[in-house]
C-alpha cells in the first residue's frame, strides 16, 4: 500500500538534501517518537533511509510499543526503526554509543495542568534530565530539546511577533503554567549538560501545527475546528475569536527540526513556527472555506473592542537567517492535506476537502 503521506516526504527531503549526508551510518535516540512531532520525524527518517541508504538507525523509548505498532503498524515495522518499552523518567539506557538524541517526551495535555500540575513538571524535568544523562553515557554529539514557545509566558498584546530575544516568563504563582516553565528549566538543564559535557544542546522553541497525526479530539483549535467539519458539524468558539494564532504545516516541521538537529549553533534557541498569524473566528472560517463546510461558524463569546486581543506568534528571523528556513506549505493547503489524510487514514471522518 502506497504511503499516504509519499508526497509529503518528498518534500522533506527536497528540501533536506545535506541533512542525510550527516546522518550517514548514524545511531538516533528518541524520545516522544510516537506523538506528533515523533510521528513525522521517524516518518521522514525512515523515507531518507529507503531512498538514501543512509544505514542509520532510530531507538525509539515509548510506553506502550502495542500502542504504537497499532497506531503505525509500517513504522514500527521498519527495520531502521527500534522501539523500546520504557518511562522518560526512568528507562534502563540502551546500550552501546548513539550519535543523535532527540528529546521530546511531555504530556502536553493542557487538561493535566489544573489537576495534576506537579505530575506534569515533575516529568519534564526527571525526564529531561534522565535523557541528558543517558546523552553523555551514550557518548552523544547532538542533542535537541524540542521545547515550546510556551516558555515566553504570555505574548505582550502589542508585540506582533515573539522573537528569540524576548525576556518574559510564565506565570509562577499559577498552577496551570507547569508545562511552560518546566520547558523553561529543560532548556536550562540543557544549557548545564552543554558547559559540563561534550554535549551539544540544540533548543527548538516550538509553536502551533496543523498536519496529519495531529489529535482532532485534543486541546488545539485547528484540530477541533477540523474535526467538526468532517463530522459534518457547525463549528463554535467558545470565545471571542479575537486571539491571534499561527500554524506551520507538519512537513515544513520536519524540515526545520531536522535542520536544526544538524546545523543548529548550541545554546541558541530558534523559535519554530509559522509568521503567518490570523484571529482564532479567521481561522475557523478558513477552515471551514477549505473544506467546504456548509455551517457558518458561531462566536460565542462577546468581543471586547478596547482591549487589544491576545497573540501566540513567533518571530522566525533568527531560522531564516542563520539556517535558511522558510514556511513553504501555505495554511490552506495544510488544512487540505490534513483532512484527505484524515478521511483515508480514519474511515469516521466520511467527507472530503472541496
Amino acid at each position: 500500500m502506497p504511503n499516504p503521506l509519499a508526497s509529503d516526504l518528498d518534500h522533506i527531503l527536497t528540501h533536506t538534501a545535506g541533512v542525510w549526508d550527516g546522518l550517514r551510518g548514524a545511531r538516533l535516540f528518541l524520545t516522544g517518537g510516537t506523538g506528533f512531532f515523533g510521528c513525522w520525524l521517524l516518518e521522514s527518517f525512515a523515507w531518507a533511509c529507503d531512498r538514501h541508504g543512509l544505514d542509520a538507525s532510530a531507538t525509539v523509548l515509548t510506553r506502550s510499543p502495542e500502542s504504537f505498532s497499532k497506531k503505525v503498524p509500517y513504522l514500527a515495522a521498519h527495520p531502521a526503526i527500534h522501539l523500546i518499552r520504557g518511562d522518560v523518567r526512568s528507562f534502563v539506557f540502551p546500550e552501546g554509543r548513539f550519535s543523535h538524541i532527540i528529546h521530546g517526551a511531555t504530556e502536553a495535555n493542557g487538561a493535566l495542568n489544573p489537576v495534576n500540575s506537579q505530575v506534569m513538571l515533575d516529568t519534564i524535568l526527571e525526564g529531561t534530565r534522565r535523557t541528558l544523562d543517558f546523552a553523555t553515557t551514550a557518548g552523544a554529539q547532538r542533542f535537541l530539546l524540542l521545547s515550546s514557545g510556551a516558555v515566553y509566558g504570555a505574548q505582550p498584546r502589542d508585540c506582533r511577533r515573539l522573537p528569540e530575544t524576548y525576556r518574559g516568563g510564565p506565570d509562577t504563582t499559577d498552577p496551570r503554567s507547569a508545562y511552560a516553565e518546566g520547558k523553561r528549566l529543560a532548556e536550562l538543564l540543557c544549557t548545564l549538560y552543554s558547559s559540563n559535557y561534550q554535549l551539544d544542546c540544540l533548543i527548538a522553541r516550538c509553536f502551533a501545527f496543523v498536519g496529519p497525526y495531529l489529535p482532532l479530539d485534543g486541546h488545539f483549535a485547528v484540530g477541533n475546528f477540523m474535526h467538526d467539519c468532517l463530522n459534518e458539524l457547525p463549528i463554535k468558539i467558545r470565545g471571542d475569536g479575537t486571539p491571534y494564532r499561527s500554524y506551520l504545516y507538519a512537513a515544513d516541521l520536519a524540515i526545520w527540526l531536522w535542520t536544526i538537529l544538524l546545523y543548529g549553533r548550541p545554546g541558541r534557541p530558534y523559535n519554530v513556527g509559522s509568521e503567518r498569524d490570523l484571529t482564532v473566528a479567521e481561522l475557523a472560517a478558513t477552515v471551514t472555506s477549505v473544506l467546504g463546510s456548509p455551517h457558518s461558524v458561531r462566536i460565542l463569546a462577546e468581543s471586547h473592542s478596547d482591549a487589544l486581543p491576545e497573540r501566540y506568534v513567533p518571530e522566525t528571523e533568527r531560522a531564516r537567517s542563520e539556517l535558511g528556513l522558510v514556511e513553504r506549505v501555505p495554511l490552506e493547503d495544510g488544512i487540505r492535506r490534513t483532512a484527505l489524510w484524515c478521511s483515508s487514514y480514519s474511515p469516521q471522518y466520511n467527507i472530503l476537502p472541496k
